[in-house]
């Protein structure tokens, strides 16, 4: 018990430090190269801390459990929206940038109105899989044949960044990224270890330890992001990650292990999910259209549905 909580301990540092040096190296590399910071928060940070949601839906896949795949791409994405943008409004209201209503909510609202007609059949199968993998190529096509890449500067206070190459700039992504692995691996197993120690359920620590451990990366960028005054970076990142959960992780249930799935999947999670995404588009055309911000107001709205939808779920398994 006593090295499992010096292992949490250590693990929150781990997130910490890792989260800085990852928005760092990716913030270096946005002014190095003259890509936009909100790129840069759509893919390569979007994409990392997505990774701990892809590697555990491919090993609950391969051990033939399709149902935890797909509840933690789902779980991910509630936690995304509801947990870590609303814990970074309101930390500081947030300035959505105005390319988001144009192009990646639509992508956002579009991808989670196919997930869900792909689910209402309750039946998540090969040729699902392949219209999710089939729209992942077509959207990676679409990003990198328009990426924003200009001769002027991105929009950040570059000072920090002066000293920093390409090669520096790679080694702190990278860094930043194997901490945020490690630490959130590290987390879910010290917690899953005093959680057997006193007794708790299994499917509730698959529901809290595990979902909680792989969105913490998500939760300790975009705050992360948002004391550094990133905005673009903080939003990119949940927005990206969201749609990298579900139009990376679904497909591995689908081409793995196809059979039908929980109802509780489409009829409570999804519809959660569905419920934040069209509150964080509305926030974000609000916010852009009436030169708002995503305020404290919005972050508590966000962090209420998600205990709520938490709440209901925890009372159903018990």
């Amino acid at each position: 018990m006593l090295l499992d909580t010096v292992i949490i301990i250590l693990g929150f540092i781990g997130l910490i430090w890792g989260a800085d040096k990852f928005v760092f190296g990716a913030s270096a590399l946005a002014r190095n190269w003259g890509v936009s910071p909100l790129m840069i928060g759509l893919t390569v940070i979007a994409f990392g801390t997505s990774a701990p949601e892809i590697f555990s839906s491919a090993v609950f896949s391969l051990q033939g459990e399709p149902g935890g795949a797909i509840g933690n791409a789902l779980g991910s994405n509630l936690f995304n929206i509801g947990v870590a943008l609303g814990v970074a409004a309101l930390i500081s209201p947030l300035k959505p940038p105005e390319s988001l209503i144009n192009k990646e909510i639509p992508a956002l609202l579009l991808v989670t109105l196919i997930a869900g007609a792909l689910l209402l059949d309750l039946y998540l199968g090969f040729f699902d899989a392949v219209v999710l993998i089939v729209i992942t190529g077509y959207f990676g096509y679409r990003l990198f044949r328009k990426r924003i890449r200009t001769g002027s500067i991105p929009e950040i206070d570059g000072s920090e960044f002066t000293r920093v190459n390409n090669v520096q700039a790679g080694a702190y992504l990278g860094l930043g990224l194997a901490l945020l692995l490690l630490s959130a691996q590290a987390l879910v197993a010290a917690a899953t270890s005093i959680a057997e120690s006193i007794g708790v359920s299994t499917a509730i620590i698959g529901l809290t330890a595990v979902a909680l451990g792989t969105s913490l990366p998500e939760l300790a960028a975009s705050v992360t992001c948002v004391l550094k005054g990133h905005h673009d970076l903080a939003i990119g990142n949940i927005v990206g990650s969201n749609i990298l959960n579900l139009l990376i992780v679904l497909p591995f249930p689908g081409l793995l292990s196809p059979e039908p799935i929980d109802p509780q999947l489409l009829y409570r999670d999804y519809v959660a999910v569905l419920l934040l995404t069209l509150l964080l588009a509305y926030f974000c055309y609000h916010g852009i259209k009436k030169g708002k911000m995503i305020g404290r107001f919005s972050g508590i709205i966000f962090l209420s549905i998600y205990c709520g939808w938490f709440t209901v779920m925890v009372m159903q398994e018990l």
